[in-house]
This record gives structure tokens, C-alpha cells and sequence, in this order.
């Protein structure tokens, strides 16, 4: 009896143990698979990674919208020194390359033979107005008429004219300088004789330069007041020479369909000559605060375009109205603002809504970018 109680108390003990085993052993494979199971839902939950881009920063910055063309320079003042009479030259007064004032006398021409006529004018004049002055006295005494008083008259009044003209003529034997300048090379030599008209000298006032140039007729609606000028020529490559606009031509040439300008430069230091070949930049608008992007930024799709605006690790195709094109670079005038990011490079397999991960140092920050999501490795909480 003792022996049947025995084997039934050790057959419990075993069922117990072998139960109590199976369930701890469900227990942990539960347990497992619950965290495999979590595990594979927060891989599901996780964003997918961004496909990575380089990006940048729109620009502000100050755009200027200019035209060129092809100019050539003119003295602010140029004439030919030219006598107006027939004579020999007696005196020159400069010497070649000079600088003069306004009314310095430059040549002297023989005057011996206008004085001559001068003075014989003068006598006829002398000798009509003594006979005019006894007429006058007989008409007083009703001894001649009106008529013969008012022919007598009219002889003074003729000589007089030639004493005015002779002595004009007489004036003109002496040159001056019709304005402040400087001389160039003579053309005559003191004992010359020289016809009217013949050259002698020439004379450039170069304080300041002019300089014209032809423009399109379809910018003339662009070109307000006097806008600015900046001028590069080939003897001084490194130097930029600045202006206004002061003239423009009133009609468009029928032929090249281009409308004439002049502008002033100063040239205190002489360095500009008339006659130079400049290439000048005509300023027709000045914008300090545009928008500008990369121009590889762009994305051209049929007439319009677009670029890809990263938003929060998404990127947003975004269309964009392009204004002035400089190398490198695209103003934009309407669809982006300040502050906005866009993508310069990896736009192919970009489609809107994507997520990205701006790589280098394009970012908005100038530091790499992980996707919307992620952390850094070095930020997580072991």
C-alpha cells in the first residue's frame, strides 16, 4: 500500500514539472515573437530613405539689366583753327600740344594791307561827311533841295558801312582761341602765306568725352531719364569708365532700326582721346533685392519652368517665372522668396512629393541633411 502511494505521489510531481515546463516554454516563444512582430512594425513605420540632392539657398541680391554696344569716343569741344582772310602768317603764339584759354591769341596774320584800306575808307568817309555837313548848311538856307541833302546822306551812310567791314576784315588778322583746350599739330609754319579756310591747327577741349553709340529701338521703351553708361576700351582693359546719357537722337535710323545716343565722361586725367573704340554697357534697370538661383536649379518642362522647392525634407515642384539671365545665374520673378531652398543637382529621378536628403554643404545650413525622420546615429539614446 505504502508502495502504490509513493509511485502516485512521484507520477504528480513529474505531470507538475512537465506542465509547469510547457507553459514557461510558450511564454518565452510569445514573448519573441512579440518583439519580432514590433520590430517589424516600427521597420514599416520608418520613412523610406530620401533620394540624395544637392540644394541651395535662394540668393537676394542686386541685378542690374544692361545693353551693349559699340561706341566711339568724341571730344566734349573740336574745331579746326582756320583764318577767315587771305594773308601771310606773321606770328605763331602756341606751341604744339599746348593747353590754352578761351580767347588766347593763337595767330597773327599780316595786317599792313587791311590797315592800308582801313585808312583810305576813312578818308572817303572824312571827306563825304565834311561835304554832307556844308550841303546841310545850304539846305538850311532853302539853296538846295531836300533830294540833293538826302543823297549826300546816303554816301556817309555807305562809307561808314566800309569803315565797318574793313575793320572787321582788319580784326580777323588776328586768331584766337574760341574756347579752352588743347592744341594738336600745326599744320602751317610763321611766313606762310595762307588761303581762307586753310588748315592751321586743331583744337580739343577733352575736360570731358562723349561718346555715341547706336541702341535697338526695342529697348527705347526701357530707357528712362539719363541712365548710366560704363565703358571698357582695349588700351586700358583693367579700368572701367563711367557716364550719363545726355542726348538721344529724336528719330530711329530707317536702315539698322537703332536710335542714337550720347553720353558725358569725365576725363580729369586725360587718359580717354576722341576717337577711341569703346564698348559700353548701357544700365536700363537696377533691382537691389531680386531672387536669383543656380541656373542649373531650373527644370524646364515644355514652355514653362520649375524647380524642385525642398520643403521639410520633401521636395515640391514649383513653377517660376524667369526674368534676366546672367552667366551662371537666373533671376526669378515670381514662385520662390527669400529663405526657400532648391535643389541644384539629382533633379532626374526626383518627382514631386519625394523625400531627399541634401547632401555637402548646399543645404539650407551649410551642413549635410538626413532625410524627415531620421536621426544621427551620434543623437540616439542607447
Amino acid at each position: 500500500m505504502k508502495k502504490k502511494l509513493l509511485s502516485f505521489v512521484v507520477l504528480s510531481i513529474f505531470f507538475v514539472t512537465v506542465f509547469v515546463g510547457c507553459g514557461a516554454s510558450d511564454s518565452v516563444s510569445s514573448k519573441a515573437e512579440s518583439v519580432k512582430a514590433a520590430e517589424g512594425k516600427a521597420k514599416k513605420e520608418k520613412p523610406p530613405r530620401g533620394l540624395p540632392v544637392k540644394a541651395e539657398k535662394v540668393r537676394v541680391e542686386r541685378v542690374v539689366d544692361k545693353v551693349t554696344a559699340i561706341g566711339s569716343l568724341l571730344a566734349e569741344e573740336s574745331v579746326v583753327i582756320r583764318p577767315e582772310i587771305d594773308g601771310r602768317i606773321t606770328f605763331l603764339h602756341f606751341a604744339e600740344g599746348q593747353a590754352v584759354k578761351a580767347g588766347a591769341q593763337l595767330v597773327t596774320i599780316d595786317s599792313s594791307e587791311y590797315t592800308a584800306q582801313l585808312n583810305a575808307i576813312k578818308a572817303d568817309l572824312r571827306t563825304e561827311q565834311q561835304r554832307f555837313d556844308r550841303l546841310q548848311e545850304l539846305f538850311e538856307q532853302e539853296f538846295i533841295s531836300k533830294e540833293a541833302l538826302d543823297i549826300q546822306q546816303g554816301a556817309v551812310e555807305k562809307l561808314a558801312a566800309r569803315v565797318e567791314e574793313a575793320l572787321s576784315v582788319l580784326n580777323k588778322t588776328k586768331i584766337t582761341a574760341p574756347f579752352s583746350g588743347i592744341l594738336g599739330l600745326r599744320e602751317v609754319s610763321p611766313g606762310a602765306y595762307v588761303r581762307a579756310g586753310a588748315d592751321i591747327v586743331r583744337l580739343e577741349n577733352i575736360s570731358s568725352i562723349k561718346v555715341d553709340f547706336r541702341v535697338p529701338e526695342v529697348y527705347l521703351s526701357q530707357i528712362k531719364g539719363r541712365p548710366q553708361v560704363s565703358l571698357k576700351l582695349d588700351a586700358y582693359p583693367k579700368e572701367n569708365f563711367s557716364g550719363r546719357v545726355y542726348a538721344v537722337q529724336p528719330a530711329v535710323d530707317e536702315t539698322t532700326r537703332t536710335v542714337l545716343m550720347r553720353a558725358r565722361i569725365s576725363n580729369k586725367l586725360g587718359k580717354l582721346k576722341p576717337g577711341m573704340f569703346a564698348r559700353v554697357s548701357l544700365t536700363l534697370d537696377i533691382r537691389p533685392n531680386a531672387i536669383t538661383v543656380p541656373e542649373q536649379a531650373l527644370w524646364p518642362q515644355g514652355t514653362q519652368n520649375y524647380v524642385f522647392k525642398v520643403v521639410n525634407g520633401i521636395v515640391k515642384l514649383t513653377e517660376v517665372v524667369v526674368g534676366k539671365r546672367q552667366p551662371g545665374t537666373v533671376e526669378i520673378n515670381s514662385g520662390l522668396e527669400s529663405g526657400d531652398v532648391v535643389v541644384t543637382e539629382g533633379q532626374i529621378k526626383l518627382r514631386d512629393g519625394a523625400p531627399v536628403m541634401v547632401l555637402g554643404s548646399g543645404g539650407p545650413d551649410g551642413q549635410k541633411k538626413m532625410p524627415s525622420g531620421d536621426t544621427p546615429k551620434s543623437d540616439r539614446k542607447s
